[in-house]
């Protein structure tokens, strides 16, 4: 099984940034425990801050790859071209996010992508990736 994990801006600040939301544990940190612990799936990585960028790593595995999960983090709530991509491609995509976005400001309460997803995990901190994942095995 081929799953990829896409992550939208500022996600590469894990570990800096706003601990209180976001926690110390850098993504690469995280990353390399799920490869561990879910050694059966061929799990890759890919991180922009540039939008178009992601609709093009979308657009790349949406017709390849077994599962997308995607946390394209603020472009959730402003890229209607991100929504768009998720709704062109095959593969499924499980929308996620760290915080629980509805006990942040109101324009966090809206997403392109949703209604174009499988699911939408959110508030779980990085343990939100790892339901995702597990999501795509049941």
């Amino acid at each position: 099984m081929k799953i990829i994990i896409i992550n939208g801006p500022n996600l590469n600040l894990l570990g800096k940034r706003e601990r209180n939301i976001y926690g110390d544990l850098t993504f690469e940190e995280f990353f390399q425990h799920l490869k561990k612990k879910f050694e059966a799936v061929e799990l890759t990585y890919f991180q922009s801050n540039v939008e178009g960028e992601l609709i093009d790593k979308i657009q790349e595995v949406g017709f390849s790859y077994d599962g997308i999960i995607l946390n394209a983090a603020a472009y959730t709530h402003t890229s209607v071209g991100i929504g768009d991509a998720v709704k062109a491609i095959e593969t499924p995509v499980v929308e996620v996010h760290i915080s629980n976005t509805f006990a942040r400001e109101e324009f966090r309460h809206h997403s392109y992508i949703s209604s174009g997803a499988k699911g939408v995990i959110l508030g779980f901190g990085l343990q939100s990736y790892e339901l995702a994942l597990q999501s795509f095995l049941s």
